[in-house]
């Protein structure tokens, strides 16, 4: 596999955000007659997953056609198997299916570029809100508001809050787990929202913390880990080692991301 840096990131960024763009377009297009389907794993899928999967994999493949893809609906069909090296892209096409079914405007457009396991690169659509995160590995992270043309406005975490905490939680897959930390946090005030919307939330300065004490896929955490963490955030697992990307599986048992507060 070819292995890529964030100065060739950067060279991508603008071509991944117009993917991303194009396949949210795709997805606004199927939502009011989302086609709902189950896979094995009794997780929904609809046509807008998969015509959006379609758009980001075909564009992928024409800007740089040797970096392997490894997307959701794609893997769920065949696994990829464990990564050992090099880069290869990550993509969600919807992330968020329960919320897009539920006609909420939770969902997001996912593309992360990871290099040696780990993720260098994210891009997050809303389409329905019609935001684009961005964000490259120690190069910083973006938000554009409106069309994908529009001038990009830097972000960055916010420092520790003086008063409460601002916990992000999933609406659909709020585990056991995050309710006790919850508990253990009488002053925070907790978030709930569909999607990886929540990373970005934080990487916009507007919440602190994002436990997920259960497990995901690689494709759900991946773009923003990214933005995060180019953000100045970080995400780990909860004991505060890395988190663990290429798995056989491609599962992550667990992980917390953190804005700018302090452990």
């Amino acid at each position: 596999m070819p292995t890529l840096d964030a100065s060739a990131c950067a060279v991508l960024l603008d071509e991944l955000t117009a993917i991303a763009a194009r396949a949210a377009e795709a997805i606004l297009a199927l939502a009011r007659r989302p086609d709902v389907r189950t896979k094995a794993d009794g997780s929904p899928v609809t046509a807008a997953d998969e015509a959006a999967e379609a758009i980001i994999c075909e564009g992928l493949r024409r800007i740089s056609p040797n970096v392997p893809i490894i997307s959701e609906e794609q893997a769920a069909q065949k696994k990829p198997g464990p990564i050992e090296s090099g880069s290869y892209f990550l993509v969600d096409p919807l992330d968020g299916t329960r919320e897009f079914v539920a006609g909420r405007d939770e969902y997001t457009v996912n593309i992360a570029l990871m290099t040696e396991r780990e993720p260098q690169l994210g891009v997050i659509c809303a389409p329905a809100a019609g935001t684009i995160w961005r964000g490259i590995v120690g190069k910083g992270a973006d938000r554009i508001d409106g069309a994908a043309t529009n001038k990009p406005v830097p972000i960055r975490v916010r420092p520790q809050p003086a008063d409460k905490v601002i916990v992000m939680a999933s609406r659909s897959h709020l585990d056991p787990q995050t309710q006790v930390l919850m508990k253990a946090l009488p002053q925070a005030t907790l978030i709930q929202i569909g999607s990886s919307v929540k990373f970005c939330w934080i990487a916009d300065g507007k919440a602190d913390l994002y436990p997920r004490l259960a497990p995901t896929h690689d494709w759900d955490i991946a773009a923003g880990h990214a933005i995060l963490q180019a953000a100045g955030g970080n995400v780990t697992s909860p004991d505060g080692s890395p988190v663990v990307y290429g798995t056989k599986e491609l599962l992550i048992p667990a992980f917390v991301g953190r804005g700018g507060i302090k452990d």
